[in-house]
């Protein structure tokens, strides 16, 4: 074969290997920058995206019929009702937080600002579980904020952007938090797994006291710890279904089953701390 025939059949592959060679030498920093520019360049697409999916929304409801409208109505009646009974026994609670911290001369726990925010974008794969959601430093939100829903713990702020924040999840192999069994103080580790598509989402727990006892039938629920980290303590990460002891013999190691609704949240919350968090970790 000529020469210049097999030099223009492999020409591809030594565009491709100089592309990469130069992509490894260049300076983390303007790789970074690279990225980053990358996802601002898209999170206009992804915004709109969201925003589309919140039209076709917005127009299948309003096929509804009357009666399915008076009927939703009367349940949002009826929980904000519920809420309403809640929020005044919340601010009870936090009155009386307040007395005793100044009785006993305690420092004040970390204070948040509670920022709801639409998800524009899912992220699944088997290295990672992230959200993107449609609002980031705009709205003051910070990286390490913590990110909840309903049901509990939905993950942390891993990446902000001006008008886009990235969460990782509480299902992501790369999420760890500092737990604790509901109605005990002792610490323990809750690190996400790895959650495959159309599968209940799942993580696991270790260094549980050998005390406790969990299954299937009886689980117990798992919460957050105040213990090294930001979120505010008692919030559900999910129930251990499963507990056996540690190969060390010392503690136990078990399931944690998480809640189905975190693949398919349209809305989540971010607390967004007061002080930043950097002081609230010392």
């Amino acid at each position: 074969m000529h020469p210049q025939k097999r030099f223009d059949q492999y020409r591809p592959f030594f565009v491709l290997g100089i592309v990469v060679a130069v992509w490894l030498f260049l300076p983390l920093v303007l790789k970074t920058f690279t990225r980053v520019s990358l996802f601002e360049i898209q999170a206009p697409i992804i915004v709109l995206d969201s925003y589309i999916s919140d039209l076709q929304t917005f127009w299948s409801n309003r096929s509804h019929s009357k009666d399915q409208i008076l009927a939703a109505g009367r349940n949002t009646a009826s929980l904000i009702a519920q809420y309403s009974f809640s929020v005044q026994q919340n601010e009870y609670l936090r009155a009386e937080i307040r007395r005793l911290e100044n009785l006993l001369k305690l420092s004040p726990m970390p204070g948040f600002r509670l920022e709801a925010a639409r998800v524009a974008h899912r992220d699944f794969s088997g290295w990672w579980q992230r959200m993107v959601i449609r609002k980031g430093s705009n709205y003051g939100v910070s990286v390490g904020a913590p990110v909840v829903f309903s049901g509990g713990v939905v993950g942390r702020i891993v990446e902000v952007h001006r008008y886009t924040a990235v969460i990782d999840l509480v299902t992501s192999p790369t999420f760890r938090i500092a737990a604790c069994v509901l109605g005990s103080d002792r610490p323990s580790s809750y690190q996400g797994g790895v959650n495959k598509t159309f599968q209940p989402p799942h993580g696991s727990v270790k260094f549980v006291s050998n005390d406790i006892y969990a299954s299937s039938s009886r689980p117990v629920r798992l919460v957050t710890s105040a213990l090294g980290d930001v979120f505010p303590p008692g919030i559900t990460i999910g129930e251990i279904t499963a507990l056996e002891a540690s190969t060390d013999g010392l503690f136990k190691t078990g399931d944690v089953r998480l809640d189905n609704k975190i693949g398919s949240l349209t809305e989540v919350t971010v607390l967004v701390p007061f002080r930043p968090l950097h002081t609230i970790a010392e």
